[in-house]
């Protein structure tokens, strides 16, 4: 029996589920995979994958919460009908295998290949896993992840240390390009400052009331879509940005310390690209606590200052960018023996592997 050279992709509701997936399409398409999406028709996915050459679908897809919501009985007929959707289009297509990247519309998608019999590998980034993927496994062959010590309840389910794929644009980042896109004189310090994909209130606020002890930097806050504050226009050495898409790497190469919440990847790719980062995770009111996980774990290891957003203060924010600053050089040493490099090659061999 002849082997399909065709894989499905699937994960989405934040940019986190897709963009670590782009690399793997990319170097497996190079090699003469046919490869394609399927994600929900309302989140950042459908945008991120239209930029490809990539083929896209939609399913429906219902959200999985932790606590009790009368909407959680509306959004359990939305997973069985994704569920359906899916089976649906995985049997008409009949791909090698599917990849999980997470993310509650990968779930359906999920549940669609096991019951095509089509085998599923999953990837799972946070030191613990989030509801959907722990959900999924049962229905995986194998789970890769970032950190060696992430655990999984499932007995017998192959557990691959991948590491995240990062993109060559972050790789390749200049920062002579990056100081020049965001217009930082050459001798000042870039503070890089970004909150996720969507940006953070919380830590726009807290980095606006920082500027004046940040007048020796100067600061590149990428603070979200509709999240640029007009009264601080004028504000000097201080660049508000929505987001940063083209040029993101030359940027990041051009910050000399980061301020990020603690999201894994964002994590992962600050360590591996040996960026001196200060973190400030998202509470457990506004999460299930992963970053605050995430964090620990980073500044166990000697990677990362943290600050904890409930007690957070301007100038505690600005003492520990100052005291990464002063330390950088023994940071980078840290990051550098961390040994997270990108993924894509070790991710790529775990699929061919379990290709049917």
């Amino acid at each position: 029996m002849t082997v399909s050279r065709s894989i499905v992709f699937t994960g989405g509701g934040s940019a986190g589920h897709v963009v670590p997936c782009l690399p793997v399409m990319d170097a497996l398409a190079a090699r003469g995979w046919s490869v394609s999406f399927v994600g929900g028709r309302d989140g950042p996915e459908a945008q991120l994958i239209g930029a490809t050459p990539y083929r896209f679908a939609s399913i429906a897809a219902g959200k999985l919460r932790r606590y009790f919501s009368l909407r959680n009985a509306t959004d359990a007929g939305r997973v069985f009908a994704g569920i359906w959707q899916a089976y649906r289009l995985l049997r008409a297509t009949r791909p090698a295998i599917v990849f999980s990247k997470g993310g509650f519309v990968a779930f359906p998608v999920v549940v669609a290949a096991w019951l095509n019999r089509i085998p599923v590998v999953a990837h799972e980034s946070d030191l613990t896993p989030g509801l959907a993927n722990r959900l999924s496994l049962p229905f995986c062959r194998a789970v890769c992840t970032n950190f060696a010590d992430t655990r999984f309840a499932r007995r017998g389910l192959e557990v691959v240390r991948t590491g995240t794929p990062l993109r060559e644009a972050l790789q390749r980042g200049d920062a002579q390009r990056g100081r020049a896109q965001v217009g930082a004189p050459a001798s000042t310090r870039v503070l890089l400052v970004v909150g996720g994909s969507l940006g953070s209130e919380n830590l726009n606020a807290l980095v606006r009331r920082a500027l004046p002890d940040l007048a020796t930097w100067f600061v590149v806050h990428v603070c979200g879509p509709g999240r640029i504050d007009p009264s601080y226009a004028a504000a000097p050495s201080y660049r508000q940005l929505e987001y940063v898409g083209d040029g993101w790497g030359d940027v990041l190469a051009a910050a000399d310390v980061v301020v990020s919440r603690s999201g894994a990847n964002s994590l992962y790719e600050l360590v591996a690209l040996g960026k001196p980062h200060v973190l400030v995770p998202l509470t457990r009111a506004a999460s299930r606590g992963d970053q605050i996980d995430n964090a620990r774990y980073a500044a166990e290891h000697g990677w990362s200052c943290v600050v904890e957003e409930e007690s957070a203060t301007p100038s505690g924010l600005v003492a520990a960018v100052e005291a990464t600053w002063r330390t950088r050089d023994e940071i980078r040493a840290r990051l550098a023996s961390a040994g997270l490099a990108d993924g894509t090659a070790a991710i790529c061999a775990v699929l061919e592997r379990f290709a049917r």
